[in-house]
């Protein structure tokens, strides 16, 4: 794919800025702007660019969404729950505009991107004013002009995969950002609608990824974390091929104190990235590596491109090379048509993995994957069953497994006041496990040192050095 044939051009960004002036300067413009937020790091980050198009519009963020004039719900859609979250709380908000006319209210991403989904929303939900989806974000300006002076609601949903660079962003935290890589997704795995609402796979430009680090680093950003559907996969299409373990060595060296990255997936984690991993000097030592299920056939009908034993085999390697490495997951139970001994063949991997942590759900069908025109549903009642002896085993496996760091030195990125004492704060560590130690206030968006002294639940305890 021709980088240049899906940037969006210099001219469409000139065009998106007359349009935020020309906002700018209108009487009766929104003053304030408030952004809910489902799902993913990805959703999160183009939260993060929504509101900083909005200040540049003049707007002023709000503390409470029932205060704002304008109301942004970024949708998620991986799982049937996120969409009944999400348009259970945007209902909420017609009983709010009935004392608040003015409102504006919309509802962006993935959701929107769906098939039809933004004209049934619209249709359903007369008090929405505007619905665009995931490839529109850079037209927010023009979108919110016309829906200013139009008494109709706004529609702008297309297919075209685009990369938009340059987009403002107003960060949540100064001390840690995101960096999107790349965009879009071409595994297909049959229960993930992913491929569908966010396109294609297409990576940014290697020198575009850096300017952005070196700018991060000279704001002071002690921590980055790299974004993509698939980070193992960056660079198909790009001149020259760039891998995914180049451009973490570049960055690297750029010297940002902390590197994570998420999302990978299995098939395309490689040795050379495991080396340079291993030899980075600011890459974390913590490694997300969804596996699904501990079952073969079950991971050749998720569309998944490796088996339980290849699997294994890079958690060894990983192991091997970066010896303590923190390993996190993802799991699905109650795949079509999964069996109580293709379930236990999970349970037995999770049993030899011991993951730091693991993110465990219940099938969702979707519409539109191929997995959601797979006979042998699963029922409620076995799902429920199943998933709590997943989530109990796991629990048990993560208590002993996080005893390693007891009495070992830590570093943690100070995020805020621990939630059960003004005098400790909370953090994440090298290995991505919460630390809590001793501290105030002045501590948040620092780094810490710390001995590891003990665990609760699933959280690690410490004394500063």
């Amino acid at each position: 794919m021709n980088t240049k044939e899906i940037l969006v051009t210099t001219e469409e960004q000139e065009r998106q800025e007359r349009y935020t002036e020309l906002i700018r300067e209108l009487p009766h413009r929104p003053q304030s702007y408030y952004v809910v937020t489902y799902g993913c790091q990805m959703n999160a980050h183009d939260s993060e660019k929504i509101a900083g198009m909005l200040d540049r519009m003049g707007m002023k963020s709000a503390a409470e969404r029932e205060e704002a004039d304008f109301v942004i719900f970024n949708t998620c859609c991986v799982r049937e729950n996120a969409e009944r979250r999400a348009l259970g709380n945007v209902t909420w908000l017609k009983e709010v505009r009935k004392t608040k006319p003015d409102m504006i209210i919309a509802v962006c991403g993935c959701m929107i991107q769906e098939p039809g989904m933004a004209e049934t929303i619209l249709k359903q939900y007369r008090f929405v004013d505007l619905a665009f989806g995931t490839a529109n974000l850079h037209k927010l300006p023009e979108m919110l002009f016309e829906t200013l002076n139009s008494s109709t609601q706004q529609v702008c949903v297309e297919d075209k995969d685009v990369i938009a660079e340059g987009l403002p962003v107003r960060r949540l935290r100064q001390d840690a950002a995101y960096l999107t890589i790349m965009y879009g997704c071409n595994n297909f795995c049959s229960f993930c609608i992913v491929p569908y609402v966010r396109g294609r796979e297409r990576s940014r430009e290697m020198s575009s990824i850096l300017h952005e680090a070196e700018e991060l680093a000279k704001s002071g950003v002690k921590e980055i974390m790299l974004l993509g559907q698939n980070v193992n996969s960056y660079g198909k299409g790009l001149p020259g091929d760039p891998t995914f373990a180049a451009l973490l060595k570049q960055l690297d060296e750029i010297g940002i104190p902390r590197i994570r990255f998420m999302t990978s997936h299995p098939k395309d984690l490689s040795d050379e990235l495991i080396d340079v991993m291993s030899s980075g000097k600011h890459i974390l030592p913590q490694f997300h590596l969804p596996v699904q299920s501990g079952n073969n056939e079950i991971l050749e009908k998720m569309n998944r491109h490796y088996t339980r034993e290849q699997y294994l085999d890079r958690v060894r390697k990983l192991r091997e090379a970066i010896p303590g490495i923190g390993l996190s997951t993802d799991i699905i139970v109650s795949f079509p048509g999964e069996t109580e001994a293709q379930f236990e063949d999970t349970m037995s991997l999770v049993r030899e993995v011991r993951y730091d942590s693991a993110f465990t759900f219940i099938y969702s069908p979707r519409k539109g994957t191929k997995a959601a025109k797979m006979e042998g549903l699963i029922p409620d009642e076995v799902s429920r069953e199943r998933i709590q002896r997943l989530i109990a085993l796991q629990e048990e496996l993560q208590q002993d497994t996080l005893k390693r760091f007891i009495g070992s030195e830590e570093e943690i990125l100070v995020e805020s006041l621990s939630k059960r004492s003004k005098s400790a704060v909370s953090g994440k560590g090298r290995h991505a496990v919460s630390i809590t130690v001793n501290g105030s206030n002045e501590d948040i968006g620092q780094i810490l040192k710390c001995r590891v002294t003990g665990l609760k639940n699933n959280t690690l305890t410490g004394e500063r050095i």
